[in-house]
């Protein structure tokens, strides 16, 4: 149904473009269509969701987001995903200039605050307050400035769950720019943490991270794909993981991730839509860890979950 799943897309270091392709109709065909999407994209790089556009008119927006390398074949790729169900879609194109992630960091994007957690860029050094844990975060190529919903609803749950418990270590499962791994890090500086990620160009971009906020030690940074890497039995059992990644991987990943947690740790989990937070808590409950908290950010969820 949805053909071509094993095309390439471009590496992260590449020039690429962020693609928006939506249908708009009705909420219940909307979430017909999410689901759809969800079974065809989840695996890959694209972010998957509903949007509410006109409630009186109930008009809604099922959509994909993604960085790809040929816009016609993402495009036909989705024609083809609904072509049984809804053969009369109409597929609309919303494409994100290419960015530099760079420039934009440092002309653009104001300080974030989560929690007792001040990320900022290095043009906003001045704007730390006493009191501040600051995190000096530059992106560049890697995911993870703050200024996501999915950032900064990890933040604070790492620090609500550092103030409750003493893990004696910490996972960060696709770190992208280190800036988690680094809060774990600067609240809790005796927790030793694996920050791993399957790019190598994050891995880079949160090595620098790492530096520039003066950590000399206790981060240990390794590429690797999901739990591939002799790593994770060197460095674990973890008692607290931390994985913002995407609701389809992490379903797909429970098992794995739950046998890599110490007895009585805690799991912190991001990257997921509102509406695709019972798929991964049922999951991770089937798995035998209990739901304590979820957190709402701008339509994305962050769950903690407990193996106690």
């Amino acid at each position: 149904m949805c053909g071509m799943a094993g095309r390439t897309l471009k590496s992260k270091d590449q020039a690429v473009s962020e693609i928006r392709l939506y249908v708009s109709t009705t909420e219940k065909k909307a979430e017909q269509i999410l689901d759809i999407l969800s079974f065809c994209f989840g695996e890959e790089d694209f972010a998957v969701g509903t949007t509410e556009i006109d409630e009186k008119k109930d008009i809604w927006e099922a959509s994909v987001y993604m960085l790809a390398e040929d816009e016609a074949e993402v495009h036909e790729r989705i024609r083809d995903a609904l072509s049984e169900e809804f053969p009369d879609a109409v597929i609309e194109r919303e494409i994100i200039p290419d960015i530099d992630w760079i420039a934009k960091s440092l002309e653009g994007l104001k300080p974030v605050r989560a929690g007792r957690f001040l990320v900022h860029g290095s043009h906003d050094r001045d704007k730390v307050r006493s009191g501040d844990i600051a995190i000096e975060i530059d992106a560049g190529q890697a995911f993870g400035t703050g200024h996501h919903g999915t950032t900064a609803g990890c933040l604070e749950t790492i620090e609500r769950v550092l103030n409750a418990e003493n893990p004696r270590n910490a996972l960060d499962l696709g770190t992208g720019s280190g800036v988690l791994a680094i809060a774990v890090r600067k609240l809790r500086p005796m927790i030793p943490v694996l920050a791993t990620d399957i790019d190598p160009v994050a891995v880079r971009v949160a090595r620098e991270n790492v530096r520039r906020n003066g950590i000399a030690s206790g981060i240990a940074l390794e590429t690797a794909p999901g739990f591939h890497s002799p790593a994770f039995d060197r460095y674990g059992p973890f008692d607290l993981i931390i994985a913002n990644i995407l609701a389809r991987p992490l379903i797909k990943m429970a098992p794995q991730l739950v046998n890599h947690l110490s007895p009585g740790g805690s799991v912190i989990l991001s990257g997921i839509l509102a509406e695709q937070r019972w798929k991964v808590i049922s999951a991770y409950s089937g798995a035998g860890l209990a739901h304590v908290r979820t957190i709402w950010r701008n339509g994305w969820v962050t769950i903690h979950l407990s193996s106690r």
